[in-house]
């Protein structure tokens, strides 16, 4: 059973997937930073807003509160709409992203040689070698 785990491993897909998810969380790390650290400040300056959230209950302080963490610290209840925007950013720049990076490597993949082709008279597939269609009986030229 050991010999049938190595053999698992040591297959080129699992250190594919294993290595494709590390690339992935390091990048939405990266991507996270951006939203939190890059975009949002200068919007929450035009807005003139610190965090983006809303008090549905004030906590033991009476309100207003400054900040998410001052309502969360006196304990009141906030509906945090800005962490979801965070998130909608960040799920938006990582898919763009992805996007780019799929098309750029199918861009760079060889394209494999057809080994079927379609018959032109019942359209079905058949090997590209055929010289006679082995569901219509019809004989193909070229």
């Amino acid at each position: 059973m050991l010999k049938e785990f190595k053999a698992f491993i040591s297959r080129g897909n699992v250190i594919d997937l294993a290595v494709g998810l590390v690339l992935g969380v390091s990048f939405t790390a990266i991507v996270n930073s951006l939203v939190n650290d890059i975009i949002m400040p200068p919007v929450s300056l035009l807005i003139g807003k610190i965090d983006f959230f809303r008090v549905l209950r004030e906590g033991t302080t009476p309100g207003p509160y400054i900040s998410r963490a001052a309502a969360n610290e006196a304990g009141a209840i906030t509906l945090n709409y800005g962490f979801f925007i965070n998130t909608v950013l960040t799920f938006i720049i990582v898919a763009i992203v992805l996007f780019f990076i799929v098309k750029a490597v199918n861009i760079f993949r060889k394209k494999e040689a057809a080994t079927t082709k379609s018959c032109p008279y019942c359209f079905s597939t058949i090997n590209i070698k055929a010289t006679r269609c082995p569901n219509c009986t019809s004989e193909l030229i070229g």
